[in-house]
């Protein structure tokens, strides 16, 4: 039976200023990428919603991002691959202190926005990353989407799972839709579980232009800032539960 890993970007509200409802989301999730406090999130947050998954039974995951609140971690920045080091130990150190405290592991790690794509253009950062993350603890996970940052985890011994997205658009080269872009977004429910199941079951996803894609599939995202992101869980996971498809953390 193919199974299937669903995440959800989470704990990004700041101060009295909410973002998301992890609550209803975590119901229909099987693990959680909870912000850090660079790009989204503070420590109160980060305390709640790793109590919040654990009480639900989700994976909890350290979701690093660059130092850019306003811009919601979203802006690319000029980062060394020192100063992408550091600041990946300082998040993810932040996070396996939450979880020690609350009493669950960290399950994985999964980089944000803008320093998800850097590491895609930049060998250089991926390698950062994927040291930064090694030396923390080994047995991390890493929730990847591109070669250079599946490359450097492996080459470090980290496990990886390759994600993929259920609310965004495909380019044929396998990339995503930039959000600047008409149609990287995915709205309509129907369209985007019609798309979850193809990669699932079949390896591969349509771009756009509609060229078939062949893509792995290891954990799917659900954006949880996204408006409706609760429902679109609630509904691709009742349709992957009807389908025989097993949701289960990697």
């Amino acid at each position: 039976m193919p199974f299937i890993d669903i995440n959800c970007d989470m704990g990004e509200s700041f101060g009295p200023w909410v973002m998301g409802n992890d609550r209803a989301i975590l119901q229909h999730v099987t693990s959680a990428n909870i912000a850090c406090g660079f790009h989204a999130g503070d420590p109160d947050t980060m305390l709640e919603t790793v109590r919040a998954a654990a009480a639900a039974g989700v994976a909890v995951g350290a979701h690093p991002g660059l130092p850019d609140l306003q811009g919601f971690g979203r802006r690319a920045m000029a980062m060394t691959p020192g100063e992408v080091y550091a600041l990946i130990v300082y998040q993810v150190g932040a996070m396996l202190g939450v979880t020690r405290a609350v009493g669950v592991p960290l399950h994985h790690v999964k980089t944000h926005g803008a320093l998800y794509n850097m590491t895609a253009r930049d060998p250089a950062l991926a390698q950062a990353v994927a040291q930064a993350v090694h030396d923390i603890d080994p047995k991390l996970m890493v929730y990847v989407a591109n070669a250079n940052m599946a490359s450097a985890a492996r080459a470090m011994g980290l496990r990886v799972a390759f994600e993929v997205y259920a609310d965004r658009s495909y380019q044929d080269d396998g990339t995503l839709t930039p959000r600047s872009e008409p149609r990287a977004m995915i709205e309509d429910v129907a369209e985007s579980i019609a798309q979850v199941k193809r990669m699932v079951t079949d390896g591969s996803v349509i771009s756009l232009a509609g060229k078939t894609v062949p893509i792995a599939a290891d954990t799917l995202c659900i954006h949880g800032d996204q408006p409706g992101a609760a429902v679109f869980a609630a509904r691709i996971r009742a349709a992957l539960d009807a389908d025989g498809i097993g949701v289960r953390p990697v």
